[in-house]
């Protein structure tokens, strides 16, 4: 896969090696950094950085990395939320949980499963979350969404109508998760960087911070200020993208070079 896209990125040309920069985890081991890094090197890469994802998103996100203030951004992607507190161009304490918008759409199949009998793919549960899924309840009337799945009894499709109120009810554990592992990088933050953060609030990224009223459900937990990022969707591909333009910040975010 990596062999492919830097063919494409160069357009077919094998005499240029291209410089690359890979998102990791938080808290990887070092053999797997390796791993990792080998791995683009057997795919033609000339130089590989590795990035542990909070930083890129912090930086897609417009936050003063290398300044001595606290800022915290949790991304919550497809696979895992990072929750990170980054300040002086490192990450001071980070948390990672397997709990992201794949688990989102797992909790909304399994809900239906259970409570209509009803099966639905991964497609019909992502469309539900995009279309009605919500972490907190809308100020307007009750949303609804039509459904189409295969009656696990009868074996026949079948047409049934939800709620958001259901679906909200549906994403309750993992989102809870998420808020959970916020909560325990807020305990785990040096006082004078938990200062910083009640100053500047908590930046959501990552195409799982779209969940509606995600924002207003932390803040109700937290008690602090929560604003969604520019485009959080791209937040970590921009943050790269910066990174690779200035040499100097990269050398100092990356953590193996």
């Amino acid at each position: 896969m990596l062999r492919y896209f830097i063919q494409k990125s160069l357009a077919g040309s094998k005499l240029v090696k291209p410089r690359i920069i890979i998102c990791i985890p938080f808290g990887i081991t070092q053999v797997e950094k390796r791993a990792v890094k080998e791995s683009a090197e057997q795919a033609g890469a000339r130089e590989v950085y590795l990035i542990e994802e909070p930083m890129p998103a912090a930086i897609g996100a417009g936050l003063p990395i290398t300044e001595p203030s606290g800022n915290m951004i949790v991304d919550i992607g497809g696979g895992t939320t990072e929750v990170a507190v980054i300040s002086l161009g490192g990450i001071v304490f980070s948390k990672s949980v397997r709990v992201a918008g794949d688990k989102f759409d797992e909790a909304i199949t399994q809900y239906i499963k259970k409570k209509y009998s009803l099966l639905i793919g991964e497609r019909t549960a992502e469309a539900i979350k995009i279309s009605i899924g919500n972490a907190y309840p809308f100020d307007e009337e009750v949303k609804s969404f039509e459904v189409k799945g295969r009656d696990l009894i009868a074996g026949a499709p079948k047409i049934i109508e939800v709620t958001s109120d259901e679906i909200r009810d549906a994403l309750s554990d993992p989102i809870s998760e998420v808020v959970e592992a916020i909560k325990i990088s807020l305990e785990k933050t040096p006082p004078e960087l938990a200062a910083d953060i009640v100053d500047n609030g908590i930046i959501l990224a990552g195409g799982g911070s779209l969940l509606a009223n995600l924002d207003i459900l932390i803040k109700e937990k937290t008690g602090l200020p929560v604003s969604l990022a520019e485009d959080p969707l791209t937040c970590v591909v921009r943050g790269c993208g910066k990174a690779l333009e200035s040499i100097d910040l990269l050398k100092q975010v990356t953590t193996l070079s």
